[in-house]
């Protein structure tokens, strides 16, 4: 991280304030390619090693250099693709990209290109990358979740590989095929088959603009904003790091508690797991369908707030919660506690345990989290103010994997073994690591960290886990929509102080942040009377 903007504008900025630089680069790689294999001798090779490469070899075409430069121009065009992808997140990350190879496959299995080599076009290619992006943005506009757009994606590439496979076995049982039958055969059923794509996303589409239209059957007024009047009901759509951790699930269940006391419309979807792009796309998608309120909380602070800012231009009022963004790229930031108490609370329990003297080691989620940075850096001032004796001795990430987290800790254990107290900042990571210590018998490690009380009940019981620092989860959720509703009754606005928030009552609000409370210790003494 830390690019300068001049970078970053390759992958966030645009051109003359419509056209992203991306397209160009793009355009221009894909002439080229069309011309390399369609319009030239070395296209021609390579066709001939798709059909056989024994063929081609006995033909004299050198089979070794020419798959050889395949890599070679793979390799470059990978890497300008890369270069954009870190100026668009912000980051570089060395599993940066990762999923995003069952697209590519489909994308060319379903232009056209046979998986058993020989056929293929980049035109078709660009044909089914089309029908793909289609699809997926109709499945977010019509706010189906995001799992399903994987579902879809790999269940079209069976399809697409099972017509070809039955093809070829068609055409070798049948022995005897006129001359460019096979190619026209399978062109159609894949243009067919592209065609019902795009027909099923219209149709997804479509019954989303019919269900915003009758949800307001007036006009939205300017940019979509007002009252709850009219029969309109406010759209807010709210985006976790990771809709699988166990963190956010429970945050859900206050948002939802929040949307039904409200009468609005609650979208809850997000990456699957820590997915900086892909929280981009799912906002970019609630611009499209022109939602009232985005809540993200934010994986990448750079990468999506250059898209934040976006949808305040368009009208849509933006809140950060759990992890902000750049203050210009919202409205207000839901904060679950202050950076300064969480990271107080944690390092003078480390301290107690530690009896003000040893050395811990801190598993946080992503090393990218701007949040879990921001608590660490206050956990290092806590230490120089006051536990001088503390030696904090590596940060290692878990991505916000429980598995991870316990892989993580086995190194640490086996690595640093003066190590007697592990810190995990994430909420997977509290009972990753404390299976890790268990496992390993190593009854002289404390852990501690922020997490879920009813995921870290048997392990604190047990003694592994000592203390668990972490606020209402149910409550910040239902905390961000009710200030989502507020801001679209404009009742929220700039400068306030405070604001009613249902069965929470009333809530401090510090210059453009809303904070939740002071974070609560959970332990063997009264664990037990929490259930989230």
């Amino acid at each position: 991280s830390g690019f300068p903007r001049s970078f970053l504008a390759l992958g966030q900025g645009y051109l003359w304030g419509v056209i992203p630089p991306q397209l160009p680069i793009f355009m221009l790689v894909l002439a080229g390619y069309a011309v390399l294999l369609h319009r030239s001798v070395l296209g021609r090779a390579w066709y001939a090693i798709g059909f056989g490469a024994a063929g081609a070899r006995y033909a004299g075409v050198p089979v070794a250099k020419r798959v050889g430069l395949v890599y070679l121009l793979s390799g470059f065009v990978s890497s300008v693709a890369a270069i954009i992808y870190v100026a668009h997140l912000g980051q570089a990350k060395s599993d940066a990209g990762t999923g995003y190879e069952l697209d590519a496959i489909t994308a060319v299995v379903l232009g056209g290109t046979s998986v058993f080599g020989g056929r293929g076009t980049v035109w078709g290619t660009l044909f089914g990358l089309f029908a793909i992006s289609v699809l997926q943005n109709g499945l977010h506009l019509a706010a189906l979740p995001s799992e399903l757009t994987g579902v879809l994606t790999g269940a079209l590439l069976i399809a697409t590989i099972a017509i070809d496979r039955a093809r070829v076995q068609g055409r070798a049982a049948a022995h005897v095929q006129r001359e460019g039958e096979t190619d026209l055969v399978k062109n159609s059923q894949v243009a067919i088959l592209c065609g019902a794509i795009l027909a099923g996303s219209l149709v997804v589409a479509g019954t989303n603009v019919w269900l915003v239209r009758s949800l307001d059957p007036g006009a939205r007024g300017a940019g979509g904003r007002g009252p709850i009047a009219g029969g309109h009901r406010p759209v807010i759509a709210v985006m976790p790091k990771a809709k699988g951790d166990p963190y956010f699930v429970s945050c859900r269940v206050g948002a939802e508690e929040a949307a039904r006391e409200l009468g609005i419309d609650l979208i809850w979807d997000g990456p699957t797991s820590l997915e900086a792009a892909k929280q981009n796309e799912l906002v970019e998608s609630w611009i499209t369908r022109k939602v009232d309120v985005i809540a993200a909380a934010v994986e990448n602070r750079a990468g999506i707030s250059t898209v934040l800012r976006k949808a305040r231009e368009r009208g849509i009022h933006v809140l950060t919660w759990d992890a902000d963004a750049e203050p210009d790229a919202r409205d207000f930031f839901v904060n679950q506690a202050t950076a300064e108490g969480i990271a107080n609370a944690l390092t003078d329990e480390a301290d107690r345990l530690l009896s003000a003297r040893g050395e811990f080691a801190i598993i946080t989620g992503a090393l990218s989290a701007a949040n879990q940075n921001e608590w660490i850096a206050d956990i290092k001032k806590r230490m120089a103010e006051k536990h001088p004796n503390l030696k904090l001795t590596t940060i290692r990430p878990s991505d916000d994997d429980r598995d991870k987290a316990f892989a993580e800790t086995q190194t640490i254990l086996k690595v640093y073994p003066s190590v007697k107290l592990i810190m995990a900042i994430s909420a997977p990571a509290v009972p990753g690591s404390a299976e890790a210590v268990r496992q390993a018998g190593r009854t002289d490690v404390n852990v501690i960290g922020l997490s879920l009380p009813n995921i870290n009940k048997p392990y604190v019981h047990a003694g592994v886990v000592q203390t668990v620092v972490l606020w209402n989860t149910r409550d910040l959720g239902y905390l961000t929509v009710h200030a989502g509703a507020l801001l679209t009754q404009g009742k929220l606005q700039s400068g306030a102080r405070s604001l009613e928030a249902g069965r929470l009552g009333t809530i401090e609000i510090r210059g453009s942040e809303i904070i939740l409370g002071a974070p609560m210790l959970f332990n063997k003494s009264n664990i037990d009377r929490f259930d989230f």
